[in-house]
């Protein structure tokens, strides 16, 4: 699982129009440790089981995290067919 940023977690939560509490309870995490992965615009300084939990949380709610593959992260709604 590739790792996201801070600024693809603010990004996707906005999406959604989640708030950060919103995003926390989803997630089943401290209302903190969502603030300091939304703190920085590269990757959070949180563990890799919270990190992953809210990425997992975000994909299963219709978003879909973007590589840097050229043009930078970002974020998006999946493709639905």
């Amino acid at each position: 699982m590739k790792k996201i940023t801070g600024a693809q977690i603010r990004a996707a939560r906005a999406l959604r129009r989640w708030t950060a509490e919103e995003l926390a309870g989803h997630a089943s995490v401290g209302l903190s440790t969502i603030r300091r992965a939304e703190s920085e615009d590269g990757v959070p300084p949180i563990t890799a089981a919270n990190l992953k939990v809210i990425q997992m949380t975000l994909e299963n709610e219709g978003i879909e995290f973007i590589d840097a593959n050229g043009g930078g992260v970002g974020v998006r709604f999946k493709k639905t067919t």
